[in-house]
């Protein structure tokens, strides 16, 4: 029996109890003054007048508590060959000296730090040094581009940047050091100090006064004693700030506060994720998205389990059998991935004939999440992997789950397609354009009522207007998720698409991502995108674009006209669903996320700009020809 229900009634009874209740799990240099102030910041603060830090929460309280010996953090990168691991104390020990260095190197509590880095474990000591003195860290994604790496230095406004002297993706070395400095000379804003890890794959020459050599600085601050101890911040400080893609191409600043973010986080691990203290949890994610933030440095460590940085892909490092391998090797009870990983897995070994060379016995459950998780891409896990699969929702702006499936408080009945139910703090209602409440299996926007619970986004950094008016401006009373979708006659949420990816066809609203559904049960379909595309007489009409199964040989029209088939029969005539190609690939971006957008501003003539997440921009050159080839569209250049 699930416990869920009484949880969720107990937060809605009194939510500022049930959050105090849950706070008593971390440790406070002061209490709150009130557990919920509804009169500061844009919508009210947590544990206002509380003081903390989130790195002795992580670290320093478990090593006192004897758990010091205990593995916190495992390094495993099948693309150096190399793994490493740490103990509670020894990664107590490396941060303390990191943030020691730092302090040496002028920074102290609220200037910001960015962190400028590949997935190993020094990116998260970097993070941890941060928070340890109270220093704001931002983490740029390793290898971005050097002009989106200076909006973001014009941002934050860092007084320090940590890098690394490369990143290895694929089989590929990415210098980081000359789009570092490129960085740092667009940029208005100068840096005055740059700490770079040397890697043995591609050094970097340290060449200008700001640059520091990483493993020189920690040595000589090891053999002079140099330790940072834990700064006192306000529970409602800035622990760090993360950018996501904004509308209008200038990236948001996500805030994330210190009290709520470790309240929230640490009633996730054992309620939701259902995850002990001392187990190996592994999110394959990387340390320049939130859920590296959330579950790869924080969550984990907050909860005294041993977490796992991977350096790899899920195919290709070697082959589509790398993620059973870590697993068996670490015993992970608990993966968190992508969609996209597993759909990468699946094109690859569809039969799934890599994961019987595994014993994979130790691992309890699969939790999927970044993109909606089709219901074919579930069941194939499910059926191969023969334990639970959770998809949970959830955004940057959280920072943890809006809805899912509670392992940890026992599982509800699943159905494919929905993340399940609201979590405790998120209130969820279907709203029309003019804000009214819509009632079970009416499509409309996913709307969190007001409150936000603790460990959602205060504000965007350095700017509340832009934060009132991209998120609660819009749906008084309420934070607009941008994503479409409804609740059933049971309460379970479905979210369909973003809110611009619903289209509308000869006045029918129609999701995308119901089409992409229906799609996706096509047995030679690994993985899939449906646009909408401007049409003079429709207003707009799907477009599929289909990448197939490895070992798939049958004629490429055959199988577009057996999908059209499946949409039209399964949805209905009314999806005007005609065109469909096969594509060797689709655009996503470093994080597994499909570029829907600019697939559909490709297929518009629209002017689009490249996104600085791409993870291979080639692949909006095949998108564009492959559509001039079937004469859909006069196609403008990026900009």
């Amino acid at each position: 029996m699930s416990r869920y229900a009484e949880v969720y009634a107990d937060w809605q009874k009194d939510p500022e109890a049930f959050w105090a209740d849950t706070a008593r799990g971390i440790t406070w240099y002061k209490p709150w003054d009130r557990v919920f102030d509804p009169y500061s910041g844009q919508y009210g603060r947590w544990f206002s007048g509380a003081e903390c830090n989130t790195a002795y929460n992580c670290l320093d309280r478990h090593v006192e508590s004897g758990r010091g010996a205990q593995k916190a953090l495992i390094y495993d990168s099948p693309v150096t060959k190399s793994q490493r691991s740490y103990t509670y104390a020894e990664l107590t020990d490396e941060v303390a000296t990191l943030a020691g260095v730092l302090l040496d190197l002028g920074v102290g509590k609220g200037d910001r730090v960015i962190v400028y880095m590949p997935m190993i474990p020094e990116a998260v000591m970097a993070m941890l040094a941060c928070a340890r003195i109270g220093a704001v860290h931002s983490v740029v994604f390793g290898g971005f581009a050097a002009a989106e790496l200076a909006t973001r230095i014009d941002d934050a406004k860092p007084k320090a940047i940590l890098s690394a002297s490369c990143g290895i993706e694929g089989a590929r070395t990415v210098a980081y050091k000359p789009l570092l400095d490129k960085a740092i000379e667009l940029a208005a804003h100068k840096v005055t100090s740059t700490l770079v890890l040397q890697r043995p794959m591609e050094t970097a020459p340290l060449t200008v006064d700001r640059d520091f050599d990483w493993a020189e600085a920690v040595k000589l601050a090891k053999a002079r004693g140099r330790k940072a101890g834990c700064a006192a911040v306000a529970a409602t400080d800035p622990l760090y700030v993360l950018y996501t893609s904004g509308t209008t191409g200038q990236p948001k600043g996500v805030v994330r506060d210190n009290g709520g973010h470790m309240v929230a986080l640490a009633w996730t691990m054992r309620n939701f994720y259902g995850i002990e203290p001392g187990e190996v949890f592994w999110s394959a994610s990387d340390v320049g998205w939130v859920v590296g933030h959330s579950y790869i440095c924080y969550a984990p460590l907050l909860h005294g389990a041993t977490t796992l940085m991977y350096e790899g892909k899920p195919v290709g490092t070697p082959d589509a059998g790398a993620f059973w391998r870590v697993i068996s090797e670490h015993k992970v009870v608990a993966l968190f991935t992508a969609p996209t990983a597993f759909r990468a897995i699946k094109k690859e070994d569809p039969e799934g004939k890599l994961i019987g060379r595994y014993d994979l016995s130790c691992l309890r459950t699969l939790f999927l999440a970044g993109e909606r998780a089709d219901p074919e891409t579930i069941k194939w896990a499910e059926r191969h992997l023969k334990v639970p699969v959770v998809d949970h929702w959830w955004q940057t702006e959280t920072g943890w789950a809006i809805a899912g499936n509670p392992v940890g408080l026992g599982l509800l009945p699943v159905k494919h397609g929905s993340p399940t139910v609201p979590m405790p703090g998120f209130e969820i209602d279907v709203l029309d354009d003019k804000g009214n409440k819509l009632g079970p299996n009416q499509n409309g926007t996913l709307a969190i009522r007001l409150p936000m619970p603790p460990g959602c986004l205060p504000t965007l950094w350095g700017n509340d207007t832009r934060f009132r008016k991209s998120y609660i401006e819009d749906l008084p009373g309420y934070y607009s998720t941008s994503d479409a979708g409804y609740r059933d006659q049971d309460g379970y949420v479905y979210v369909m698409a973003r809110t611009d990816d619903v289209i509308n066809v000869a006045g029918h609203r129609l999701s995308t991502g119901q089409m992409e559904e229906v799609v996706a049960q096509h047995k030679d379909v690994a993985e899939c995108a449906v646009i909408g595309v401007a049409d003079d007489m429709k207003g707009q009409l799907p477009a599929g674009f289909i990448v197939l199964n490895a070992g798939v040989s049958r004629a490429e029209k055959e199988i577009e006209g057996e999908v059209v088939k499946l949409v039209r029969d399964v949805i209905g005539p009314v999806a005007a669903f005609k065109n469909v190609m096969v594509v060797k690939r689709l655009p996503k971006t470093r994080s597994g996320k499909i570029l829907r957008g600019t697939m559909r501003a490709i297929a518009d003539g629209e002017k689009w700009n490249m996104p600085a997440t791409i993870d291979d921009p080639v692949i909006l050159d095949e998108i564009t020809e492959l559509l001039k080839g079937r004469g859909m569209v006069a196609v403008k250049t990026a900009v």
